[in-house]
């Protein structure tokens, strides 16, 4: 059966210059549970970042972090010694680990983009960070992320899948499964109907028994698509992904 995650259940951390839209996956189960987590899926923070904003250094642990860009050019420091333009088709994955700090800051055009946090499947692991160019306007699915020796170009110590597409108004696309895995898909922009279920601008659906049906574009739309080993091990140590409901 099909579970939707409406957009008007989401909270908003942060307003203003730096507005955070935070997406807690479990509450698409319907659970009134402490962990707002699908899994490991700790959250999905889709973020609008002014023209002039700076989040200067701050740290994370025990966070697996994959910035994924929709639009403007968001620039990256960190502890590590790298400095990287994030934009449209440029992934980057922080496996905080033990420690990992970073700056962000927006120096032309806002930006929006979705902060994807997964917990790890153990704690205070080594700090790492991955960069991956892709397709930008990719129609049928593209596999950003899996676990550590996946064939995917970035890795999370997770078993985790992480993909996109950008289907086009009218389209169909079918969903792939992954065994053992549950799904669960997010729309960053635009509209999608399944089996006549509407899903829009930051609302996710999922069926915890069969494979999700075939989807279709009612507008131009980027999706994210998250497969999730519910019962795998994790940490519950990460500065975002180990957050609770009070």
């Amino acid at each position: 059966m099909l579970k939707k995650l409406e957009a008007e259940n989401h909270a908003q951390p942060f307003r203003g210059p730096f507005t955070i839209t935070r997406v807690l996956p479990g509450g698409i189960l319907g659970n009134k549970t402490a962990d707002p987590a699908f899994g490991s899926l700790a959250n999905i923070d889709h973020a609008v970042m002014k023209k002039g904003l700076t989040i200067k250094m701050h740290e994370h642990v025990n966070d697996e972090i994959l910035s994924y860009v929709g639009s403007g050019v968001m620039h990256h420091k960190d502890s590590a010694g790298f400095e990287a333009s994030i934009a449209r088709g440029k992934l980057m994955m922080m496996n905080a680990g033990a420690s990992f700090w970073h700056e962000e800051k927006v120096k032309d055009d806002e930006v929006e983009m979705l902060q994807i946090f997964v917990r790890p499947n153990e704690t205070n692991l080594s700090s790492e960070i991955q960069f991956h160019d892709k397709p930008v306007d990719n129609r049928n699915w593209y596999v950003m992320v899996g676990p550590e020796g996946s064939e995917a170009p970035l890795y999370v110590r997770q078993n985790v899948y992480i993909l996109d597409a950008h289907p086009k108004a009218g389209e169909e696309l079918e969903v792939p499964t992954y065994d053992g895995h549950k799904p669960i898909l997010y729309v960053m922009n635009g509209e999608i109907t399944l089996q006549g279920l509407t899903i829009g601008k930051q609302e996710a659906v999922t069926d915890l028994v069969n494979p999700l049906p075939p989807l279709v574009a009612n507008e131009d739309t980027t999706i994210v698509l998250f497969f999730v080993d519910r019962n795998a091990p994790m940490s519950m140590e990460g500065t975002i992904s180990g957050l609770r409901q009070e």
